[in-house]
């Protein structure tokens, strides 16, 4: 019965959305505990404290619900409809991860898995727990066991049907499923992954320090960036797709199929002028609905100064010099970073503080 109702579960999985569908068992990542381990004990997770204070959960998904036989891993892709590299020459305006530039997909993922989950429960009983990135849940390792794809030189999943452009969920079942076999490592000597990275982020291959990647420092790094990595930054302000992006496994990236993944108007090469002079209410509005709005104003107009100062744009100067006095000490030191670096720029001389008359 397990197998045919295993084989019901995938066919309904993609009638949901879903691209891929594998099943693992609880115990199958026994090597994550002590890699996460190693990981806290260097540092490399940064300012993410909860990442230490779970990594009893993390590491080992039978402590998290003891109860589960099974854990079906699902994937949906969000493939980008361009280039997100060519971005990274448009100096004036701001680049955001390709997954941010639509609806928050902890919301969109976290539906289909429930109605997955209450279709599974239909069929043969039992519980659920789904888990959507906002868990002490290791996706990563867990999709890679059930085959899903594997964790490349990135540290992301890969797979040779999907590329690298997917989210991951999770349900947990106490059905007993047949469990599929593990994907086999296909990177081979390729580095475009390890080589392209802005900050130097990989120690590595398959290995992170977080406190270098460009993800990490605009989305959860609080307070200043440090100056030896603001201007490797360059205009990203909310994450980076670099080393995903470079991946020649993405020949095989499936087109997104959910319509909400696809960028909301402003989020492709949005104008960092306009993004600068964003008030705590203006943001809110602006993202609302978008993983963006996670990090709040303070944060996310700190990265784009750092984006203003990397410009190169002397007319972006009186939007970083309005906010020189800001009222959070982090965006106001980033606005004096952000001018001393415009000022420095070739034609920026004191003329170019003013603003242009009408």
């Amino acid at each position: 019965m397990s197998a045919a109702l295993k084989s019901d579960l995938m066919a309904e999985a993609r009638r949901l959305g879903f691209e891929a569908c594998a099943v693992t068992r609880p115990d199958a990542i026994p090597q994550a505990a002590e890699r996460l381990a190693e990981f806290v004990a260097k540092g490399r997770h940064g300012q993410m404290g909860w990442m230490a204070e779970r990594m009893a959960w993390r590491g080992n998904p039978a402590a998290l619900w003891a109860q589960a036989r099974s854990i079906i891993m699902l994937a949906e892709p969000y493939t980008p409809r361009h280039d997100p590299l060519a971005l990274l020459e448009h100096r004036d305006c701001g680049v955001i991860s390709a997954y941010a530039q639509g609806r928050d997909y902890h919301d969109v993922v976290k539906k289909r898995l429930k109605a997955l989950g209450r279709w599974l429960i239909a069929q043969a009983g039992g519980e659920i727990k789904v888990f959507v990135d906002t868990a002490p849940v290791m996706e990563k390792p867990l999709a890679a066991a059930a085959g899903l794809g594997w964790q490349g030189k990135h540290t992301n999943l890969l797979s040779r049907d999907l590329g690298n452009w997917f989210f991951l969920g999770a349900i947990f079942t106490t059905l007993d499923l047949p469990a599929d076999s593990p994907a086999r490592e296909n990177c081979g000597s390729c580095r475009a992954c390890l080589d392209i990275c802005p900050t130097d982020a990989f120690p590595a291959p398959y290995q992170l320090d977080a406190r270098r990647c460009i993800s990490y420092l605009t989305i959860e790094h609080h307070g200043p960036v440090p100056l030896e990595l603001r201007a490797r930054m360059g205009n990203r302000i909310y994450g980076c797709d670099d080393c995903l992006a470079v991946c020649p496994w993405n020949k095989f990236a499936r087109t997104a199929s959910e319509v909400k993944y696809a960028a909301r108007d402003g989020m492709v090469a949005p104008d960092l002028a306009t993004l600068a002079g964003l008030d705590d209410a203006g943001f809110r509005a602006r993202f609302s609905g978008s993983p963006i709005k996670r990090i709040g104003r303070n944060r996310f107009v700190r990265n784009v100064l750092y984006a203003i100062g990397n410009s190169g744009a002397a007319a972006l100067l009186p939007a970083a010099q309005a906010l020189c006095v800001d009222g959070d000490d982090t965006v106001a030191e980033a606005a004096q970073w952000a001018v001393s670096r415009l000022r420095a720029t070739p034609g920026a001389g004191p003329g170019a503080d003013r603003r242009p008359r009408s």
